[in-house]
């Protein structure tokens, strides 16, 4: 028999500690099931103030499993310290990791909030709809990267509370509207805090943006990381109330944008227009969302 010593003991103690380590780490998705699914269904409001939110996890196992409500969506001060492995992911090259710290925010979502929101896509099928006055009644109406509105309001309202964006796709916007940066990579974040204009990606960015940098809000990486969707279906995941207009392809499988006349094949492009279009009808499915497809 091995005597017990204290150099085995130390060792015991050691191998314990690893044990119950990668024991943590195997189950510790199924714990937080549990425990969030427990949490939301003894709340009677939910996540939000409203009678159907889109983040309420209590529905289904599909929505449930696919979000993670501990993982943050817009980068403010409390949380913008980023963990070793989402820096790791993120970063491009060697940077400054107080890089983002002057440029974080505030957000005042909470379960005793209830907004109405209207996300706007560029998709053709807005041309004829009408939808301008219904997209106009919404407390919020987020639109995505170059849509315009000017010439389209009948369809396409004349209302941007919000508009989401990377460097690639940035358009002036005016001093009443937030801008939502989506920071794929930490020179996203360089050309936001620097505003001046040099070569970051495959074509030259010109950074005259105009936009109150009060108005700026930031997409958390950790969320890209956590869940890399087309835009539109990302910012779904973060609101309250949504209504979805004008996402997707047209009935012969055609996309292109109501502002545009290019067109690409449904299942082609940068977008994975049919992973979109099944996320989408999942949420709708599960009454997440409420989809306006246009004509």
């Amino acid at each position: 028999m091995v005597p017990f010593t204290k150099r085995g003991s130390s060792y015991l103690r050691a191998l314990f500690t690893f044990g119950f380590f990668f024991l943590f780490l195997l189950f510790q998705n199924a714990v937080i099931y549990t425990f969030l699914r427990t949490s939301v269904d003894s709340t009677r409001g939910g996540l939000c103030a409203c009678d159907k939110c889109v983040t309420d996890l209590n529905d289904t196992d599909w929505f449930f499993m696919r979000f993670n409500p501990t993982v943050p969506v817009m980068l403010n001060r409390r949380n913008g310290v980023l963990r070793s492995d989402v820096y790791r992911w993120w970063t491009v090259r060697k940077s400054n990791p107080d890089l983002w710290k002057s440029r974080v925010g505030k957000t005042d979502a909470g379960p005793d909030r209830c907004r109405t929101c209207a996300v706007v896509g560029n998709s053709g099928n807005l041309l004829g709809s009408h939808y301008g006055p219904l997209i106009d009644l919404h407390d919020f109406v987020i639109r995505i990267n170059k849509g315009p509105t000017e010439g389209y309001e009948k369809d396409v309202g004349s209302k941007t509370t919000h508009r989401i964006l990377y460097p690639e796709s940035a358009v002036d916007v005016d001093n009443s509207t937030h801008l939502i940066l989506l920071p794929f990579k930490i020179k996203d974040m360089r050309w936001l805090i620097k505003k001046q204009a040099f070569r970051l990606f495959t074509a030259i960015i010109l950074m005259s943006v105009n936009v109150l940098i009060v108005l700026v809000m930031i997409i958390h990486p950790g969320f890209i990381k956590y869940c890399i969707l087309s835009t539109g279906v990302l910012i779904c995941l973060s609101l309250t109330q949504v209504k979805v207009f004008a996402f997707g392809a047209k009935s012969d499988g055609t996309w292109h944008h109501y502002f545009d006349t290019s067109l690409t094949h449904f299942s082609r492009g940068s977008h994975g227009g049919d992973f979109e279009n099944k996320t989408m009808n999942e949420l709708l499915m599960l009454n997440k969302v409420s989809i306006h497809k246009g004509w």
